[in-house]
């Protein structure tokens, strides 16, 4: 195909990017709220609708979890990265859980290593609940392409912050979105 056959193209794809873009203002995001499961996984929109099991084996989703703001740390133990984020995250977890923080970690590791998990939760002191998603649903659900990823969303289920890769110590635009999130 020439330039000039593909130039029509090109326009039309611009112009189709260009409208979706300005059909929706960041006031409008805000107020998305009853939007679950519309393939966005940005701030400002709902975030996906998701269900697993605990590594209790009780049913969970981010439903239930609704009027809560919740941090959801998608990990695995096999994971390097994962394991040096897990004191920060027991520190945001202690600093703001009074306040009304839910800390929940997903599992991704694979079907049969519950004691493995179990083990690694005892080995880094994980109170919190953990989720277990062999199947890596969640990440689909929320674009995960690598662990750790993490997702903060208010009380309202809207995605306040999210970030693939660890939390390094004092990550002052997480700490600004939870207290935010919080009302704080």
């Amino acid at each position: 195909m020439t330039r000039w056959h593909a130039a029509p193209r090109i326009a039309a794809l611009i112009a189709v990017g260009l409208l979706s873009m300005s059909s929706c203002t960041s006031t409008e995001r805000s107020d998305a709220v009853g939007a679950e499961g519309d393939g966005r996984v940005e701030v400002g929109y709902p975030a996906p609708a998701y269900a697993t099991v605990s590594l209790n084996g009780d049913s969970v989703s981010l439903a239930a979890q609704r009027g809560k703001v919740v941090l959801l740390n998608v990990w695995a133990t096999w994971c390097h990265p994962c394991r040096t984020e897990i004191p920060e995250l027991r520190a945001i977890h202690a600093k703001y859980q009074a306040q009304g923080l839910e800390l929940i970690g997903v599992s991704v590791d694979t079907d049969g290593t519950d004691d493995a998990i179990r083990s690694f939760m005892r080995d880094f002191q994980m109170t919190f609940p953990i989720w277990r998603d062999p199947d890596e649903r969640v990440s689909t659900k929320f674009l995960v392409v690598g662990v750790p990823a993490t997702f903060l969303i208010d009380r309202k289920g809207v995605l306040r912050w999210r970030k693939t890769g660890p939390i390094a110590p004092g990550d002052t635009t997480l700490t600004a979105a939870i207290q935010r999130a919080l009302g704080s």
